[in-house]
């Protein structure tokens, strides 16, 4: 006899300034049919918000559970951290600028239950705009050839050899296996979370989610895209307010990213050019723009990520508006380490 019992999933948030979107998040997830995949709890770790997002986030018939840093731990760190709360046979990672359709859970659960998900780990939905256009769902795993395309713009000039990193939504016309789903909406299997030790927290923002795919992929267990099930998500809510600091982070992921994944010499050679090649064309841009402002930005994030590197990477730079400023303590500190990967 088939087990009709619904799956149970706990949902883990990530706040960081999210404003008014997490409470939108929170209240779809209320309303949503989890008459096949049942919310077991709802975790929100919040890394230090200083806009009050964090607070009144009480909605009736939803187990919600607030953990409040003092510091903001970094995107992974607080994965990891809300995972820790939960027990469900799967977790879900939602970010807080995102809304589910009402059958969203419905039509995940549905596919779960289906003999052909069994040999997937984790599985990703629809994003869509407010108005319900398709937008960026998933992505191909990066590559020295996807890195230089998107250094150079040679992905937009000859996309047939040198591929974008993410896959434009006319290339996703249904539901099938993927490289990784984008981490607005990744449902992994707690089982395979638990052995490959939660997210890798040497990565403060950006490519967590990529490395954990790849990483659960050379386990046999891949990713997979369902098409049915839509997500609206407004996207960079919270990482527009870094500001050009978000590509010092990027910058940093990304070469961790690259020296745990590639061999050496792809991995250098990719450094040189984000040393070099990249930097000049962002420069070069502000300064036909006349954009002064955005010119000692880049200079500026270009020499935090030289200093990052002849660090060792291990080392880290605190950044403007990461982490506000308390009464009586110091300026937070942005981590972002390349070191030896903690314990989840």
């Amino acid at each position: 006899m088939t087990d009709e019992r619904p799956l149970t999933v706990d949902v883990v948030i990530v706040n960081w300034n999210a404003g008014r979107s997490l409470r939108n998040c929170l209240h779809s997830i209320a309303r949503a049919d989890q008459s096949v995949l049942r919310v077991g709890e709802v975790v929100v770790v919040d890394n230090a918000s200083s806009d009050g997002s964090d607070r009144c986030l009480h909605v009736p018939g939803l187990p919600l559970q607030v953990v409040r840093n003092t510091d903001n731990r970094g995107f992974a760190a607080a994965c990891n951290q809300g995972a820790a709360l939960c027990d469900s046979d799967f977790l879900l990672f939602l970010n807080p600028d995102t809304e589910l359709y009402p059958d969203a859970l419905r039509v995940t659960g549905e596919y779960l239950r289906t003999p052909g998900a069994e040999s997937f780990g984790i599985f990703g939905a629809r994003m869509v705009d407010e108005d319900g256009r398709p937008q960026i769902s998933c992505s191909r795993f990066p590559s020295p050839r996807i890195y230089v395309g998107r250094m150079t713009g040679l992905d937009r000039l000859v996309p047939a050899l040198f591929p974008p990193h993410h896959l434009r939504p006319e290339e996703l016309p249904r539901s099938g296996p993927v490289d990784q789903v984008i981490g607005a909406y990744f449902l992994v299997r707690r089982p395979l979370f638990t052995e490959l030790n939660g997210f890798d927290e040497r990565y403060f923002l950006y490519l967590e989610e990529v490395d954990f795919a790849l990483r659960a992929s050379r386990l046999n267990w891949p990713s997979f895209h369902i098409g049915e099930a839509r997500v609206y998500h407004a996207g960079q809510v919270s990482s527009v307010q870094l500001g050009p600091w978000r590509q010092y982070l990027l910058l940093c992921s990304r070469t961790c990213y690259m020296f745990q994944h590639w061999t050496k010499p792809q991995a250098w050679l990719l450094t040189g050019l984000s040393l070099s090649v990249e930097p000049v064309a962002r420069l070069v841009g502000a300064a036909l723009r006349g954009q002064r402002v955005e010119l000692r930005a880049a200079l500026a994030v270009q020499w935090a990520f030289l200093r990052w590197l002849r660090a060792g990477r291990r080392q880290f730079r605190p950044l403007p508006g990461t982490t506000p400023v308390r009464q009586g303590a110091d300026q937070g500190r942005v981590r972002v380490a390349c070191g030896k990967r903690r314990s989840a």
